[in-house]
């Protein structure tokens, strides 16, 4: 039986931010030192790196966070102004997933940031106020981003077969039910795609099973797409037995919505998400 690990979060909410708009944010200079990065400059790279990914991926939004400075103790009491960055959720998840997985503190951030991103740096009270067409839009941009790290570690991993691969965590989450199945049972159209036409409820769910497996991978060093389709298929229903036993409802038993996300997109594609 697999199971996924209990991480503490306690060490990375220690170093969060509120600011005065009740926005979350994370110091690049502390976040350094509890990733274990000896050097700044070597940290810097990743750091920038991340900021080109976040950047790609919402190029109209800001979901990284701004270069700022920081005042440290350069020795003989002087005080100097260094550089830094106040860093959003989303991009401490990105600089954890280019960090060493074999370290213990970043498989714990990759799950924790992974987690605590999944409404795409939007507060509580501000996604609460989103449509459910608005929500499902930012749910399935995350779940795009997840699956394109999924398939880079699970193909590293030595899967071959991403088809099957996806197909070992889709039964374990509903019941057994392949991605042909759950196409089937909301009687969606050739080539419609399943995720397209899933409620952010639904979205979530696999959100927290493509995260999950994500971490998992790298934190077990699988190195065979045996085990690697075992573990998806094994995290699938960890992750269903937690819905569970918090009283959720089960994936397959959520309401199909009205429209598909290509649909929505099409409607409104540059206005929705102002």
């Amino acid at each position: 039986m697999f199971e996924i690990i209990k991480y503490d979060k306690g060490v990375f909410d220690s170093i969060k931010h509120i600011d005065e708009a009740g926005n979350e944010y994370w110091l690049a200079r502390e976040l350094q030192k509890i990733l274990e990065y000896k050097d700044w400059r070597n940290f810097d790279k990743v750091i920038e790196k991340a900021i080109m990914s976040s950047n790609n991926s919402y190029p109209n939004l800001n979901y990284w966070g701004v270069e700022v400075t920081t005042p440290i103790n350069s020795g003989k009491g002087k005080i100097e102004q260094v550089k830094d960055y106040r860093l959003s959720r989303y991009a401490c998840y990105l600089i954890a997933q280019n960090g060493d997985p074999r370290k213990k503190v970043i498989a714990l951030a990759q799950t924790y940031f992974a987690i605590q991103t999944r409404n795409q740096e939007l507060t509580d009270k501000e996604y609460n106020e989103l449509s459910e067409d608005e929500k499902r839009l930012y749910m399935r941009n995350q779940v795009k981003i997840g699956n394109y790290n999924l398939n880079k570690v699970a193909v590293k991993s030595g899967v071959k077969d991403l088809a099957r691969f996806h197909n070992a965590g889709y039964k374990g989450l509903y019941n057994g039910e392949t991605a042909d199945d759950i196409f089937k049972r909301k009687k969606l159209r050739y080539r419609e795609d399943i995720l397209d036409n899933m409620g952010s409820e639904e979205l979530a769910d696999n959100i927290f099973r493509i995260a999950q497996t994500d971490a998992k991978l790298k934190r077990d060093n699988v190195d065979n797409e045996y085990t690697a389709n075992s573990v998806h298929y094994e995290v699938g229903k960890i992750v269903r037995k937690a819905i569970k036993e918090a009283g959720g409802i089960m994936p397959e038993n959520l309401p199909n919505p009205d429209k598909s996300i290509k649909e929505i997109e099409s409607k409104d594609k540059t206005d929705i998400l102002k």
